[in-house]
């Protein structure tokens, strides 16, 4: 059974549309505990379009569940990785002109600069996951510069047709298999609602699945604890059918 995640980023996209200091997503983040989070992940960007230093560290001195920190794998992130000390760092790619993050690290290209980086964060007593895409070329690779974990990017299977759900679904099945016989620890997320995380949710050996977007949408109506508590539902008790009837090995 998955764990959940609650990614906070956009409460904090609320707060900075108005430069303000409401919503807050430290005091949110307690709401998203109680309504089931196993852990809360923040996404502190260069351009800190959400996040704010001031958020991670209130973040870590007031949650009682894991903090999952994603962060650009630059010297200053390493740095105040390091100062923090959150339960977790996950390495992603990060581009100033993107609305979301689009895909996951080539780690494969950018073997030389991750080592350093992977083995002075995990040295420091803070595992690190990778986030990528569900490539063999890629879970090969973050084994060899040896992460703890990989976070598979879930973003394709979420934006495909219903009759493509099925093969990216099969990539991710695949991806989470190998990943494991690599000695990985495996996370998916990017993408998912309440509609499409069943599936993923019923992937046995992923652990832990990073949800956000559609848990903020979602608490616009009924509230984030109860936005929350109905996503922990789904995961914990998934559908397992196949989509639409439509089987794939």
């Amino acid at each position: 059974m998955a764990s959940l995640g609650v990614n906070i980023d956009h409460i904090a996209n609320v707060r900075e549309a108005r430069k303000t200091i409401e919503p807050d997503p430290v005091s949110l983040a307690l709401l998203a505990e109680l309504g089931g989070a196993d852990a809360i992940t923040v996404h502190l960007r260069e351009d800190r379009r959400h996040i704010q230093d001031r958020d991670l560290r209130l973040l870590k001195d007031t949650i009682r569940n894991r903090l999952n920190l994603e962060m650009a794998a630059t010297p200053e992130m390493v740095e105040i990785s390091l100062k923090t000390l959150p339960s977790m760092v996950t390495l992603v790619p990060e581009k100033r002109e993107e609305v979301t993050t689009e895909g996951g690290l080539a780690v494969s290209k950018n073997q030389n600069h991750l080592e350093g980086i992977i083995k002075k964060i995990q040295s420091s007593g803070i595992p690190v996951s990778l986030f990528i895409d569900p490539v063999i070329e890629e879970i090969e690779s973050s084994a060899k510069l040896g992460a703890t974990w990989v976070e598979l990017h879930t973003g394709n299977y979420a934006d495909a047709s219903w009759s493509d759900q099925p093969k990216e679904l099969a990539r991710i099945e695949e991806a989470t298999a190998i990943a494991r016989s690599c000695g990985l620890r495996v996370n998916a997320g990017h993408g998912l609602t309440y509609q499409n995380v069943e599936q993923i949710a019923a992937i046995d050996c992923i652990e832990e699945l990073n949800i956000g977007h559609t848990i903020v949408a979602r608490a616009i109506a009924v509230g984030l604890k109860e936005a929350v508590k109905e996503m922990k539902e789904l995961i914990n008790n998934p559908r397992r059918e196949p989509l639409f009837g439509i089987r794939h090995h």
